[in-house]
């Protein structure tokens, strides 16, 4: 699975996270308002999934581990490494 809680308070992303991770993300958003997201094993994500983490506004723990992720997607999703 490339989408999954750590914990009560932290959404891994790992590896290529597809059209179909964006609902599970979307999902555990929902249920967990105070959950940070962590995609520094993040290699790729759908554009889905981008537009689920620009919609939230959620911390990001990153960098991502994706080289393009990391050099286009990171400042739009608010840039930094957390």
């Amino acid at each position: 699975m490339t989408i999954r809680m750590a914990g009560s308070d932290i959404i891994e992303l790992e590896g290529s996270c597809s059209l179909e991770d964006a609902e599970v993300l979307f999902q555990h958003l929902l249920e967990h308002e105070a959950a940070v997201v962590d995609w520094r094993r993040c290699k790729e994500a759908h554009t889905a999934v981008i537009q689920v983490l620009l919609a939230s506004k959620r911390p990001l723990h990153g960098p991502p581990a994706g080289a393009f992720l990391e050099k286009y997607i990171e400042a739009a999703l608010g840039g930094g490494h957390n």
